[in-house]
């Protein structure tokens, strides 16, 4: 069934203005599905006129009062739950009962997010705390930042949705959400519930089109206060050069690379278990998924032997399939480059022990790839596919030495059990986390989500989204007596 979507500027439905189109192509299928508008300059300015009107509006809504339009919302998430699921599976790949999880999980999400809302903390400065006011008094508040611009991937569109537009909207900001082109409809369809719950019309729109157009018209603007991403570090980089020529604010969680060591004391069951987990999950195309494997060389032959087995249980197949484990890559394109990336390796030293190629369209096969330490892909050249790229270390310093040489610091994981070397490494390495005895795949609601280097700006995360998404104000009574 085809299906053409629309954007949503002022509460209404509508198509680009010149009519253009983007066509969605199912990824398990190839076929195509369905159609969104490529916006164009005069439907982003447009949106964002609307947002600074909406902004006036929604800013004056008492807090108490957004949180309940916000709860209301929470729960026709649960009630359209098998809608948005089958959007996300259909329009980027990922396995239905995942993003079943994924908008259930949203839920609990956004109802955090309303929770630390309902009791985020100011401060009261003590009274004649400086010798030259001893009869001031002052206090903060927090105000919200004004229109924020959310620009959502497309690997898990639900949850990082709710990751942007809850806190920007507890906050009191108007929101724009410009969602991927290739898995849009899971995003337009959230923001048609934001309305229906009672969010004003030009407090959030939607508008969908080519990210390298839209993000430099966003940026451009002055009218824009705001610009939290999640995406490539290229796409990042290119956020914040343009935002800067006004001091947007940006909010970037970028790539990952992430590091898992596997130390010589590791159980190589966890082992096996945190690898396939992390690794397969959303068919790699996860940012703080372990992506380098760095284990220890006395147990690497029998750790790479047993994660061969493993994988031979593991078929690609249909993702509305409840049984399949390993789903299609977002698009064929994104299949070609990891072929590409593969091949790179190969040419530069490195040894295929299992899979290694698309299967037909969009599928990908599990990839055991074991490299050295002058490969590209152990360093900066991320394989977003269900690779796993492992190399051998000796001494933990050296293990060490091998996670940091990339440029991105997202995420990372060691396993073992001496806790001095656990430890060693978890404040060794130059990451926003370190996940003990796992995978670097783990994300609480309220942790400070973020990473070090070129993965990002800021933290998301409970609170801290919260306080990202606002600004300080303070007020002072001066000579109250």
């Amino acid at each position: 069934c085809i299906l053409r979507m629309k954007m949503i500027i002022g509460g209404k439905k509508v198509p680009a203005s010149d009519g253009g189109l983007i066509e969605l192509i199912n990824p398990a299928t190839q076929q195509v599905i369905g159609a969104i508008p490529n916006a164009t300059y005069e439907d982003v300015d447009l949106a964002i006129t609307n947002a600074c009107e909406g902004f006036r509006e929604w800013s004056a809504y008492p807090l108490s009062e957004r949180i309940k339009i916000l709860r209301r919302f929470t729960e026709l998430l649960i009630v359209n739950c098998e809608e948005l699921a089958t959007y996300i599976t259909e329009d980027m790949g990922k396995l239905l009962v995942e993003s079943r999880n994924c908008v259930i999980s949203s839920k609990t999400l956004a109802e955090t997010f309303l929770e630390h809302a309902a009791c985020l903390n100011t401060d009261v400065l003590p009274e004649g705390n400086h010798g030259k006011a001893p009869n001031d008094i002052s206090f903060t508040v927090r105000d919200p930042l004004g229109v924020v611009v959310a620009i959502v991937p497309f690997n898990w569109p639900v949850d990082l949705i709710t990751h942007k537009s809850i806190p920007a909207l507890v906050m009191g900001n108007a929101l724009i959400v410009k969602p991927a082109s290739v898995a849009p409809r899971a995003c337009i369809r959230y923001v048609e519930l934001l309305l229906e719950a009672g969010v004003p019309a030009n407090a959030v729109q939607i508008v969908t089109g080519s990210g390298s157009r839209m993000g430099k018209w966003f940026g451009d603007d002055p009218r824009i206060n705001c610009v939290t991403l999640t995406g490539s570090i290229e796409a990042g980089i290119d956020v914040a050069r343009i935002a800067a020529n006004h001091l947007h604010r940006t909010c970037l969680e970028l790539g990952g690379n992430d590091a898992f060591i596997i130390l010589d004391d590791a159980d190589l069951d966890i082992a096996i278990e945190e690898t396939i987990a992390g690794r397969i999950s959303n068919a790699g195309q996860t940012c703080c998924a372990s992506k380098r494997f760095i284990v220890h060389n006395s147990i690497k032959s029998e750790y790479i032997s047993r994660l061969k087995a493993a994988l031979k249980d593991i078929v690609p197949g249909d993702p509305k399939n409840e049984s399949t484990q390993c789903a299609p890559l977002v698009s064929l394109e994104a299949a070609i480059d990891a072929e590409k990336q593969i091949q790179h390796s190969i040419n530069q030293g490195a040894i295929v022990h299992f899979g290694g190629k698309r299967i037909h369209g969009a599928y990908f096969e599990p990839t055991i790839l074991e490299v050295d330490s002058d490969a590209d892909v152990i360093h900066d050249m991320e394989i977003f596919a269900p690779v796993i790229t492992v190399i051998g270390f000796d001494t933990v310093d050296e293990a060490i030495e091998i996670a940091n040489s990339s440029h991105c610091g997202l995420s990372s994981g060691v396993l073992g059990k001496n806790i001095f070397n656990l430890m060693k490494v978890a404040r060794s390495i130059q990451a926003g986390a370190c996940v003990i005895n796992s995978s670097s795949l783990y994300r609480l609601m309220d942790q400070p989500f973020g990473g070090y280097k070129k993965s990002g700006l800021g933290r998301e995360g409970g609170k801290y989204t919260l306080e990202e998404m606002s600004q300080i104000k303070t007020i002072t009574f001066k000579k109250i007596y």
